[in-house]
């Protein structure tokens, strides 16, 4: 297979990948944080008065610099940018994974079945990641270019390796230290004057970064408060709250990746090797890690870290070398075998929970995908192979898998653009009757206006203390006050309060109505 047209199937792959399944969101997840802080940076009179913006945790990360530099270079909108970026990375990790299977040896077209394969992606139980992030987010921009270090290192393309994974760090050091801590192994100088770099650039961009500095030191330990607000709000840090299934799937899946390197045997190179076997054992022994330093000893730089999140390496090495195992089998012709093999690459895109028994269309599809993969296989000049692509369209559609569900309505979109052309850039926003919901999250981002506290902004209480302490006050101080509290709401700074027609104020008007919002002028 000529450059070019490996360039053009690892773009067809992520524009299938990002576009039809697992899919893309905008402002459903952490988008909800990093787009309204994005925006205030690139204008700073907009969402002044809004806690999430107050408290940016952009500053070891050149994703906010990446982000601006790119929208002032095209004149395009945040979304935009980031969600083209979002394919090239996916594109580049597919590259990346596609030369780990080359590097097994696998001839063009197997090597781009076990790319396929990787790229339905997966979700990881536990720790809230998934090998093909949904969003434009700092760890889905990080995770393809590791991947691609590893397929570069594979070929003992060092000073390559040592760039993509570099580049990673810019983008999410967190998602790279596995990496690194098994780079080291290889004695390599080329790998280190890339990061030597892209830490100065960190250091750099962090004494420029502008907004309050919180940190309590890199040894501090959990105050007891804050570990219960951490507990609430983000337990998939805390390895004591996982359910004992999620820890079973994951040592499951940790002696499939074991079984398939044993299976593939001498074919796998040494610097492969390397990294087959100790990335799935990082991610193994974080488990107990985290329980050490978090649990029992309160390190608070562990939910910044998120040192579990590197159980993800199970998973993707799980569905790589079960896949090459069956790919390496199903060309000699051992049919069984690869049946079996293949069974786990296409079955974890469907299902989270390995360890439950499958819906009936999930495992179906499952089998019938399975045997079509073998069928190409065992014979390459039936094209069979580009059958596979139909799986984009037949997993959402026949398995019934939508975790793309969009919260996007018409009516927070007219909200919003009311919201962002007649009220003050300052104004404030509090929706009184909305929960636990995402939609507060959409409107800040869209409306460009502050929002005095929502659930989902709630998310950065592991990284900012003095965050942390006022989110909780701002909850707990609105939480079951109801609607009617106006005069409440007026002394805590709120100056609109949006409710459902259900919760209507009598005797009152709305300045804005339409079929599920109405909001209240409150100064």
């Amino acid at each position: 297979m000529r450059a070019s047209a490996k360039l053009l199937f690892f773009l067809l792959l992520s524009v299938l990948s990002w576009a039809v399944f697992p899919g893309h969101t905008w402002l459903q997840q952490d988008t909800q944080i990093y787009a309204p802080i994005l925006e205030h940076i690139r204008d700073p009179s907009l969402l002044r008065q809004d806690l999430i913006v107050q408290h940016p945790h952009v500053a070891l990360t050149l994703y906010d610099e990446t982000a601006l530099t790119l929208r002032w270079l095209t004149g395009l909108d945040f979304h935009t940018v980031l969600m083209a970026l979002d394919i090239l990375l996916r594109a580049a990790g597919f590259g990346g994974v596609f030369l780990i299977a080359t590097a097994l040896g696998l001839d063009a077209e197997a090597a781009a079945i076990v790319t396929l394969l990787w790229s339905l992606g997966a979700t990881i139980t536990g720790p809230a990641v998934m090998t093909v992030e949904y969003e434009p987010v700092p760890r889905g921009f990080a995770l393809p270019l590791v991947m691609l270090a590893i397929g570069l290192a594979s070929h003992a393309r060092w000073r390559a390796a040592g760039m993509a994974a570099s580049v990673a760090v810019l983008f999410h050091a967190p998602t790279t230290w596995p990496f690194w801590l098994v780079a080291p192994a290889f004695r390599k100088r080329r790998l280190w004057p890339p990061l030597l770099a892209a830490c100065a650039l960190l250091l750099a961009a962090a004494h420029f970064q502008s907004g309050p500095g919180e940190s309590g030191g890199i040894f501090a330990t959990l105050p007891p408060a804050l570990e219960q607000l951490q507990r609430l709000r983000a337990s998939y840090n805390w390895i004591s709250m996982w359910p004992g299934e999620a820890i079973l799937q994951h040592c499951f899946l940790f002696a499939v990746a074991m079984l398939a390197l044993w299976r593939l045997g001498p074919r796998v190179p040494p610097a492969l090797r390397l990294f087959a076997l100790s990335l799935p054992v990082i991610g193994l022994a974080s488990m107990p890690l985290s329980w050490l330093l978090l649990e029992r000893c309160k390190w608070a730089l562990m939910p910044q870290l998120q040192p579990m999140r590197a159980v993800l390496f199970i998973t993707a090495f799980a569905v790589l070398l079960s896949a090459a195992a069956g790919c390496v089998a199903a060309r000699a012709r051992r049919f069984p075998e690869a049946f079996a093999w293949f069974l786990l690459p296409w079955l974890l895109p469907m299902r989270s929970r390995l360890l439950a028994v499958p819906p009936t269309p999930q495992m179906l599809l499952c089998l019938a995908f399975a045997v079509l993969t073998v069928a190409a296989l065992a014979w390459p000049k039936s094209r069979a192979s580009l059958a596979l692509l139909a799986c984009y369209f037949a997993i959402p559609a026949f398995a019934r898998i939508n975790g793309t569900a969009t919260l996007h309505t018409p009516e927070i979109a007219a909200l919003s653009s009311w919201a962002r052309h007649s009220t003050p850039a300052d104004a404030v926003f509090f929706f009184a009757d909305n929960g636990k919901a995402n939609y507060p999250g959409i409107f800040r981002a869209e409306a460009l206006r502050a929002v005095y506290v929502d659930w989902k902004g709630g998310g950065q209480v592991n990284y900012k203390p003095v965050f942390a302490a006022e989110w909780w006050r701002r909850w707990q101080q609105t939480t079951g006050a109801g609607p009617a509290q106006t005069e409440r709401y007026r002394t805590m700074g709120i100056g609109y309060l949006v409710v459902s027609p259900a919760h209507y104020l009598p005797g009152r008007d709305p300045v804005y109505r339409n079929a599920k919002y109405l909001v209240y002028p409150l100064k």
